[in-house]
């Protein structure tokens, strides 16, 4: 993949994780909301300071590149995590935190791609907070994860792959520097 490419998709991907990040914002605003005080709204709280702190690293990220947000993708992103907000709050304990730790299962590979991407666009500085980034995100599914699973209906529900133990998003990134091949196309998921 050649420069050029790689920063338009890198700018692309970057849009797409800074407008998902807003819809998180939302989404856990309204999680948070749902739950009483005690170590799960804690756990929300956490992440959600961890959300807004992506946001602003993406941003970052984008205006170095001489790019900026996508006003629609953002205001759609809005509405979206507003709306799973509001279903915290008649969805119970279970459902929010089942759903939020299956999405952040996706958002690891979402930076892990970007790194990539920012490796084939010569944004060297940019590869090392992408990857901290998808390890954060790997924390908050972990995390999730393991609530979710504290209830019986975890038994019912349908499952994703596990992911990878932490260490392995810097391994793999590694291992594709040594032999690189572009990140496959894929559909984001909520992003």
């Amino acid at each position: 993949m050649d420069a050029t490419t790689a920063r338009t998709r890198l700018i692309r991907g970057l849009q797409l994780a800074y407008s998902g990040e807003w819809g998180a914002v939302h989404a856990y605003l309204g999680h948070r909301a749902a739950l009483r005080h005690g170590s799960d709204r804690q756990l929300i709280v956490d992440i959600l300071k961890d959300e807004i702190l992506h946001r602003r690293i993406v941003l970052r990220m984008l205006e170095a590149l001489g790019a900026e947000p996508d006003p629609k993708r953002e205001r759609k992103m809005r509405r979206i995590g507003r709306t799973i907000g509001c279903l915290c709050r008649i969805g119970g304990w279970y459902l929010p935190m089942y759903g939020a730790a299956r999405l952040e299962s996706a958002n690891i590979v979402e930076y892990e791609d970007l790194a990539r991407l920012a490796w084939f666009a010569d944004r060297e500085g940019d590869i090392d907070e992408l990857l901290h980034l998808a390890e954060v995100e790997w924390d908050h599914e972990h995390w999730l994860r393991a609530r979710a699973a504290t209830r019986w209906l975890w038994r019912f529900s349908p499952r994703w792959a596990v992911p990878d133990p932490r260490p392995t998003i810097r391994e793999r990134f590694e291992t594709f520097r040594a032999a690189p091949k572009p990140p496959a196309e894929r559909k984001p998921g909520l992003r």
